[in-house]
C-alpha cells in the first residue's frame, strides 16, 4: 500500500527555493514515480490558485493517478476550531490549524511541510495530537520531506 502524503503548499514551493529544493525535489519525484500518492486538499488548491506557474507545474508533473484529492469538510472545520481554542495554535494560524485538521480528518500517513513555527514544531505536533486522541482521531505523523525519504541500503 503507498503511503498518502498530505502537502502543504511550503513543500510544493520548497521545489524552487534554494534552502528547500533538495528535500521538496527529492519528495515530488517519488510521486511522480508513483513510490507514494500526493494527498492535497481544497485548501492546499485555493492557496495555490494565485501561485506563479512555476510552482503550478510542480504539482502538473505529478500524474493525476498518483495523487489523492481531499477536502476540508465540516468535521475538519470544527476540529480545527478546538486546535484553536485550545491554544495549540492563535487564531491567526488557523489555515494552518485547518490544513492539520483536514490532514487528520482524512487519516493520511503523514503530513509534510517546512513550517516550523506553527506545524513541525513538536510543542505543537504534542497539542494537535493530544486533540486528536480525546476527539476519536489518530496520531497524526508530521514531518519535514526530508524525514518520509526512502533510502536504499
Amino acid at each position: 500500500m503507498k503511503r498518502r502524503i498530505y502537502t502543504d503548499t511550503s513543500v510544493i514551493g520548497g521545489c524552487l527555493d534554494e534552502e528547500f529544493s533538495e528535500g521538496s525535489i527529492a519528495l515530488f519525484d517519488g510521486f511522480r514515480s508513483g513510490s507514494a500518492l500526493i494527498v492535497l486538499s481544497s485548501l492546499t488548491l485555493a492557496e495555490l490558485e494565485g501561485a506563479p506557474a512555476k510552482v503550478q507545474e510542480i504539482i502538473k508533473s505529478v500524474p493525476t493517478n498518483y495523487i489523492d484529492y481531499i477536502e476540508f469538510t465540516q468535521d475538519a472545520s470544527e476540529l480545527a476550531e478546538v486546535y484553536l481554542s485550545e491554544g495549540v495554535v492563535t487564531k491567526k494560524s488557523r489555515v494552518d490549524a485547518q490544513h492539520i485538521a483536514t490532514a487528520t480528518v482524512n487519516r493520511v500517513d503523514v503530513l509534510v511541510s517546512w513550517n516550523f513555527k506553527h506545524i513541525v514544531n513538536l510543542e505543537r505536533i504534542h497539542g494537535y495530537n493530544s486533540v486528536n486522541l480525546r476527539h476519536g482521531y489518530p496520531l497524526l505523523e508530521i514531518r519535514t520531506p526530508i524525514e518520509v525519504l526512502r533510502y536504499e541500503d
